[in-house]
């Protein structure tokens, strides 16, 4: 169990960050900075250990608020943990020319967590620290309908991969891969209902697999075991990854043909 920890934590006030959230409280000694858009109103009074912060880290100032309010909650105390959750999909056909609907999760989903590396190597100034990313099955295989969400994950990904080669020995990255995970995420991927991708999992699993992978130190988590084979199996057999891909392009077709209906 962790304990004793000066914990940051983003995208905490829902899905696998709030999961995250409840087994961290339930470590000994733990404080908790807990960031999302609407925290205070979601974790007001969740523990005492828990402080909620309300920010948007989507940008450069968001991000940096967050390391300077973290400074004086924690009392210029080291954070001993930051763990870069925060993040939102889209699910769509894209076919739409609108750079700031882009832009806007690549810069919560890839550039905030590679700014939050840089900002807390030089925070940490050599002392032992972890840095822990929600990465996700989907920045590993693409999928339909999650094009510029799977294009996020994959550059993160990319990042994670490359910046291990040149990290300092103190800190550690443990990076989470989870397949579609049952929270909010599919809410807000698109008003109008869909099917969600196969397979799904549920977030307390997810969570209570990404916190051991983090006391234990490990560099990756995949809380499925069922993707983990898939990837083997794909490898060995390119036709049964084609074939996942038909079965999950029918339910975007299905979708599409169901926002034609709405839209009638």
């Amino acid at each position: 169990m962790i304990s004793g920890k000066n914990i940051v934590l983003t995208g905490a006030s829902s899905g696998i960050g709030f999961e995250v959230l409840q087994l961290l409280i339930k470590g000994e000694g733990n404080r908790i900075f807990a960031v999302s858009r609407n925290a205070v109103k979601v974790l007001e009074g969740i523990s005492h250990r828990v402080i909620p912060f309300d920010m948007d880290i989507s940008t450069k100032e968001g991000v940096d608020a967050v390391f300077e309010k973290a400074d004086e909650v924690f009392r210029g105390k080291k954070i001993d943990i930051f763990y870069a959750n925060a993040g939102f999909p889209y699910y769509e056909e894209f076919n739409y020319t609108d750079w700031d609907r882009v832009k806007v999760m690549f810069d919560t989903n890839t550039l905030s967590p590679i700014y939050t590396y840089a900002k807390y190597i030089k925070h940490l100034n050599g002392e032992k620290g972890i840095l822990a990313y929600t990465v996700s099955a989907i920045g590993q295989m693409a999928m339909p309908g999650y094009a510029i969400y799977s294009s996020t994950k994959f550059a993160l990904h990319g990042f994670q991969q490359a910046i291990r080669l040149e990290k300092p020995d103190n800190l550690q990255l443990t990076c989470l891969y989870p397949v579609a995970t049952d929270t909010n995420f599919f809410n807000v991927a698109n008003e109008v209902e869909f099917e969600k991708p196969f397979p799904v999992q549920t977030p307390d699993v997810v969570a209570r697999k990404m916190v051991a992978g983090i006391e234990k130190g490990k560099k990756t988590v995949s809380p499925c075991a069922m993707f983990a084979l898939s990837k083997v199996l794909m490898g060995i057999c390119p036709p049964i990854r084609t074939v996942y891909w038909k079965l999950e392009t029918n339910k975007l077709e299905r979708f599409k043909k169901k926002l034609k209906e709405i839209n009638k």
